[in-house]
């Protein structure tokens, strides 16, 4: 059992950096108030954050559709519900794992059905506004050997919101992106990096989608706790921009073309 234990502190501490450094400082600190809701009249409240993340860890199926349907009725929107439900449950998740309240397994599990949940309210998502022309394309994916999918696809989501054809490379050991970038379009690829990357495979992999890539004008964006910390490295690594969360990505991906556009 002891041998076991560094493996186990390694899976725990790579959970929690995912949590409370990449998912809370890319999406909770997005507190920008969504149009039609004021001051946050309607969005959920923190006694209904806790209710909700109690329901999610104990598979409390028709509690999570009840408090959903609830405040959907009451007009509050996908948007909010990403932003101010969705990522606040799995920052009190990670909290709860800290102070030894809640199982690694719970947790995982937890994480994985608010992924789900995520998923199953993406068409909503996609229909409250109407999407504009344009035909942008962005490829995503976490740095090689990086962990930080939950956090990759709701920014996904907000791309798509946005108008945008997303594709997705979740694998962490990001292969295959040589190809795609190689052979198709994209006007942008998105790079998701934790604090432990290693530079010099961030560094690499950014080099080889400028030295493939079909649009010889691709821009870079970068986004997680690596660059938070250290906000030099975006330019030391060649990316044009860095998203710190992914309510505003899609903005900030347009002014990145813009530049790219005029040679900046």
């Amino acid at each position: 059992l002891a041998s076991r234990r560094p493996a186990v502190e390694e899976r725990l501490s790579r959970l929690v950096d995912t949590i409370e450094r990449d998912i809370i400082p890319r999406l909770v600190r997005a507190h920008a108030p969504v149009a039609g809701e004021g001051s946050g009249t309607h969005a959920p409240t923190r006694e209904e954050v806790l209710a909700f993340t109690g329901q999610v860890l104990s598979h409390d199926d028709a509690g999570i559709h009840q408090q959903l349907s609830s405040l959907r009725a009451r007009g509050v929107s996908v948007e909010s519900i990403y932003v101010h439900l969705l990522a606040p449950a799995a920052r009190h998740m990670g909290e709860l794992w800290e102070d030894d309240r809640c199982h690694f397994g719970d947790v995982t599990v937890g994480m994985g059905r608010l992924q789900q949940l995520m998923r199953s309210l993406s068409t909503a998502f996609g229909t409250e506004i109407d999407p504009p022309a344009g035909g942008r394309r962005v490829l995503l994916m976490p740095a090689p050997g990086d962990q930080h999918t939950f956090g990759l696809s709701m920014v996904a989501e907000f791309f798509a919101r946005a108008g945008w054809e997303v594709v997705g490379v979740m694998d962490p050991q990001a292969t295959g992106f040589e190809n795609r970038v190689k052979e198709e379009w994209f006007d942008l690829v998105g790079i998701s990096a934790g604090s432990s990357t290693r530079l010099d495979s961030m560094l690499s992999c950014i080099a080889k989608v400028r030295r493939l890539s079909h649009n010889r004008s691709v821009a870079v964006m970068v986004g997680g706790p690596l660059f938070t910390s250290r906000p030099e490295l975006v330019e030391q690594l060649g990316a044009d921009g860095v998203a710190t969360d992914g309510q505003h990505a899609p903005a900030l991906a347009e002014r990145l073309l813009g530049r790219r556009i005029k040679g900046f």
